[in-house]
């Protein structure tokens, strides 16, 4: 099974990070929850784990995606 992608993220001035997938927005993460995704995804150690924790945070996962 494919892993997930076509997810995109960029955190607004007011600290919000809003994730976007295939161009329409899927999520929109706020406070405390917004700052732990942004020190996960910096860390990351590939793409295929930015997309994996950006599909989790926006709750598309558990579609048979999240496994190898």
């Amino acid at each position: 099974m494919a892993p997930p992608s076509g997810f995109e993220w960029h955190r607004r001035k007011n600290g919000e990070i809003a994730i976007r997938h295939h161009g329409r927005e899927a999520g929109l993460v706020r406070g405390l929850p917004a700052d732990r995704l942004v020190a996960k995804l910096t860390a990351a150690p590939d793409d295929e784990a930015v997309q994996h924790l950006l599909a989790r945070a926006t709750g598309n996962y558990r579609r048979g995606n999240e496994r190898n």
